[in-house]
């Protein structure tokens, strides 16, 4: 089989971007017969038709659609190339692309990524931020280097990937002071019929936080859903609806929100993994994640203040006295 000639992908690709051969052969200097000779040649060599005549301009086939995806990889990762040999510094770190899915508390992300920093190895970071399957679409194609999920890899998924546990954190429910004190009774009692943002459906705890309130016997009255945990947060700053974070970051969410935890869901538990296509771990980087997760973030998730007698025998969430905020942190709003 004959090998790819890159030139003439580049040519395939410059005109699919134009949409016509003749605005293309101005952004490459070259006569429409050359680069339609061209074409021709790439059709042969690959054995499929890559576009159809539409009036006086040109439409990708189906083919062309799909060759085209591939080009635009190919000539991302050349571009990167370049960037990489004329950066002199960036020759000198070792690069480290982590994503970190949207559902992820930012502030656990940084407490997890920013140590990397600090490695002996001088670490270029690169964080990338989205929905877990086009992070794990990234780390197929070898744009990441790692994912940072509140879930194992999907078994559906057909990419090559290993699950590194990272540890877990139980819950806590927060409120803003003026939202707490329209509401009456004690924890959990409290939740029926209050205000409740709730995690979107991209979340894994979504779900038991649903079968939480339904065994409960509650009823909040949903008011927003939110994929981004910042921006769920964020509401849940201005008084919009209670809200539910991990209990290994509840003094930073007291902090820099401004709001009060005023229970603790023990049954729920809030996992998260470091996902990578080794199965044993050789990048510094990724192995310093997981040290310090293991050490430092969840060794031991930190006790819920003045904890109240349990509400019932049959529930496991435990009722917190209000405590004052001490104010906005100097983060930003936007780490968490």
């Amino acid at each position: 089989m004959a090998s790819l000639n890159y030139k003439h992908l580049r040519y395939f690709w410059m005109v699919a971007k134009c949409g016509a051969i003749a605005r293309a052969c101005e952004q490459l200097h070259l006569t429409p017969q050359a680069v339609s000779g061209q074409l021709r040649e790439l059709e042969e060599s690959l054995g499929v038709e890559l576009f159809r005549r539409v009036g006086r301009g040109l439409e990708l086939t189906d083919a062309g659609r799909r060759i085209l995806s591939y080009a635009e990889e190919i000539f991302a990762i050349g571009d990167e190339l370049l960037e990489v040999a004329r950066d002199q510094t960036m020759t000198q770190s070792l690069p480290f692309a982590v994503g970190i899915a949207d559902s992820v508390a930012k502030s656990v992300a940084l407490r997890l990524v920013e140590p990397v920093l600090h490695l002996p190895e001088a670490v270029r970071l690169i964080c990338r931020e989205g929905r877990l399957t086009g992070l794990l679409a990234d780390l197929a194609v070898h744009r990441l280097d790692m994912v940072i999920a509140d879930r194992p890899m999907p078994a559906n998924l057909n990419v090559r990937g290993y699950s590194h546990p990272l540890g877990e954190s139980d819950l806590t429910v927060f409120g803003a002071p003026g939202l707490l004190e329209t509401l009456t009774g004690r924890f959990p009692a409290l939740l029926d019929g209050a205000p409740f943002l709730m995690p979107g459906d991209d979340v894994a705890i979504r779900l038991r936080l649903e079968q939480w309130f339904e065994a409960s016997r509650l009823h909040p009255r949903i008011v927003g859903e939110f994929d981004d945990s910042a921006l769920l947060k964020s509401f849940g700053q201005a008084g919009a609806g209670l809200f539910a974070a991990p209990t290994a970051i509840a003094a930073y969410v007291s902090d820099q929100y401004r709001v009060q935890p005023i229970g603790r869901i023990d049954s729920i538990a809030e996992q998260l993994f470091a996902i990578t296509t080794e199965r044993r771990l050789s990048h510094p980087a990724i192995v310093a994640v997981i040290q310090v997760a293991r050490d430092q973030v969840f060794s031991a998730t930190p006790r819920a203040p003045r904890r109240a007698r349990k509400t019932s025998p049959d529930q496991a969430e435990t009722a917190l006295q209000p405590t004052r905020s001490r104010g906005p942190s100097r983060s930003s709003e936007s780490a968490a």
